[in-house]
């Protein structure tokens, strides 16, 4: 079972003719939904508005076999992001956040995350944004103490969080928490300015992470795992666009490693990142946080073989 606490957010796409276009989006929800079509159990701790938009998110995420027992429901707005696509299709975002229901949390909302022995995963505005991420950050502690598997993805919204500095303190400290540790280039180009990428790779794993690992685009995926480094390209794929693309990754490397036998040897390493490098250029080549289905990838018997 793999549990993802965070946002659920509706993207707003501007298509060619000027007209927007809502999709579900939000990084936590986009890795649930991953992970549950590529058919690992997956659990979603997120606060859905009552509203229309959080309507259509929430059944979004249970069309596609999400669990959303511990789910709550909330009379506050949903977090709405407009996307802006460039000519090669990669997106930037304008984010209306404040006051919404993702960020509200109490202690009791979120005592089911800490009951699972399995992976919780987190990351994006959940883990910066007041009030909650403080409540998030206390989640994470007590689930480690009970022996999760925590994995983190910071999924950088610059515009959001205040000066690079005041961010990475918040990556640092909860990094210091996490086993596996998922950033994008851009990510940590942020955070780090001028700082080479297995630099920060090996910071991370020094501040405690068993496994750090950095995407690039269509350079594929980097990894670093005690000394072991591991490095996966990226098939050649026509991008329609990139929104959602990080996301498929990680539901696709977290699907992989949760059906690890014991632990992350070397080799199931580089198994899940050949197969989350796959996900990911799937999902590049439809519009949207669309993430494929397990039949659709080329090897889906075996996740993490695919070639």
């Amino acid at each position: 079972m793999v549990t993802v606490l965070g946002e659920a957010v509706v993207d707003l796409v501007q298509g060619p003719d000027g007209r927007f276009t809502a999709h579900p989006g939000g990084s936590p929800l986009n890795v649930a939904v991953g992970l549950a079509r590529l058919g690992v159990p997956a659990t979603l701790l997120a606060r859905f508005s009552t509203s229309r938009f959080g309507r259509i998110l929430r059944a979004h995420a249970d069309a596609n076999g999400v669990d959303l027992r511990h789910a709550v429901d909330t009379d506050d707005p949903a977090t709405l992001a407009i996307a802006s696509l460039d000519d090669d299709g990669v997106a930037t975002y304008d984010f209306y956040v404040d006051g919404t229901a993702d960020w509200q949390w109490r202690d009791d909302e979120l005592s089911p995350a800490l009951t699972s022995r399995g992976i919780l995963h987190t990351g994006s505005l959940a883990v910066f944004r007041s009030p909650g991420a403080d409540r998030v950050a206390d989640a994470l502690r007590t689930a480690r103490a009970e022996r999760a598997l925590i994995s983190i993805d910071p999924n950088i919204r610059p515009g959001l969080l205040g000066t690079p500095a005041q961010a990475r303190a918040r990556v640092e400290e909860l990094i210091r928490l996490a086993h596996l540790v998922k950033a994008s280039e851009e990510d940590i180009a942020w955070l780090y300015p001028g700082r080479p990428v297995e630099d920060v790779l090996r910071h991370w794993r020094d501040l405690g992470a068993a496994l750090t690992v950095v995407t690039l685009g269509a350079g594929g995926a980097l990894a670093l795992s005690g000394t072991r480094t591991f490095r996966q390209p990226a098939p050649a794929v026509e991008v329609v666009d990139t929104i959602g693309a990080g996301d498929a990754f990680t539901a696709g490397l977290l699907a992989a490693l949760s059906r690890a036998a014991s632990g992350w040897p070397n080799e199931e390493i580089a198994a899940a990142l050949r197969y989350a490098v796959e996900v990911a250029a799937v999902t590049c080549t439809r519009a949207g946080a669309d993430p494929p289905y397990r039949h659709e990838l080329s090897n889906p018997d075996q996740p993490g073989t695919s070639a």
